[in-house]
């Protein structure tokens, strides 16, 4: 009886203790995310109105240096912190704290410790900043050749391109329907995805570049990017170029031999 009492014991004040952890430590262990691109602002919600007597603490980074604070109704911003430059702002009403014209250098982990007379809690958030996308930029393949089964047919090879990305998603669309994708993860690098039209075709298409959270599209121009080849011939471009100024030279040449033969023949006579 006397075990069944001392087990019994022990086990309210553990559950006095946890009760007692919960009311100080508050939700320490839960950690809101925040995905934002640079020069966007970004607001962390305390989810509180505070009381006079409140205090609310703001903490940056892995050595949780105080960067902001409330405290009857005063509010505190470091201004010697280099890292924000003045882009730290307060909600006086609720503590929430708002980052202007963000940087990747605010990537990181933002505590948030609440005091008021109901105890004392805390929040964290996990806050990352990725390099403003790049808009995608639409160019002609011309050292593409189609696959044999639509040679024969007038189809233009186009390429899209963006520059120094990382864990963005490069696709192709016609219309709304996604046509083709390529992802890359950590590293920066440049990214190209091929498409191929008909020169005639009225259909919508677009490239996009995109994060999780938000992307960039270029819509595609047939009509100045894809100009229809004569018969079975499918690149113009550049081709088509040298063709055309190589017969210019020729007729050129032949125009001067017969102004030659002209004079020559005006002298003889």
């Amino acid at each position: 009886m006397r075990v069944f009492r001392s087990r019994m014991m022990i086990s309210h004040l553990c559950a006095l203790i946890l009760f007692v952890l919960s009311g100080v430590f508050g939700d320490t262990d839960v950690i809101k995310s925040a995905s934002v691109t640079e020069g966007d602002s970004v607001a962390l919600n305390t989810d509180v109105k505070m009381q006079r007597d409140d205090q609310i603490l703001w903490m940056f980074g892995p050595q949780e240096t105080r960067i902001a604070e409330i405290h009857r109704q005063n509010i505190y911003i470091d201004a010697t912190n280099t890292t924000f430059e003045k882009r730290l702002q307060m909600d006086r009403q609720t503590g929430s704290l708002i980052i202007r014209n963000i940087r990747t250098e605010h990537t990181g982990l933002y505590k948030l410790q609440i005091i008021s007379n109901r105890g004392t809690s805390y929040k964290r958030f996990s806050v990352t900043v990725y390099a403003l996308l790049p808009v995608p930029v639409i160019t002609r393949d011309s050292s593409h050749r189609s696959s044999p089964e639509i040679s024969s047919g007038q189809y233009c090879s186009l390429l899209c391109s963006v520059l120094n990305v990382s864990h963005v998603t490069l696709s192709w669309f016609k219309g709304n329907s996604l046509l083709s994708s390529i992802s890359v993860s950590d590293l920066s690098i440049s990214l190209s995805l091929p498409l191929e039209v008909e020169y005639q075709e009225k259909n919508t298409y677009s490239c996009v570049v995109a994060y999780s959270f938000t992307n960039r599209t270029k819509h595609l121009n047939i009509t100045d990017l894809c100009q229809p080849c004569s018969d079975s011939v499918q690149f113009c471009g550049s081709t088509e170029a040298v063709i055309r100024l190589v017969i210019s030279a020729l007729v050129g040449v032949a125009t001067v031999a017969v102004v030659l033969y002209d004079i020559t023949s005006g002298r003889a006579q």
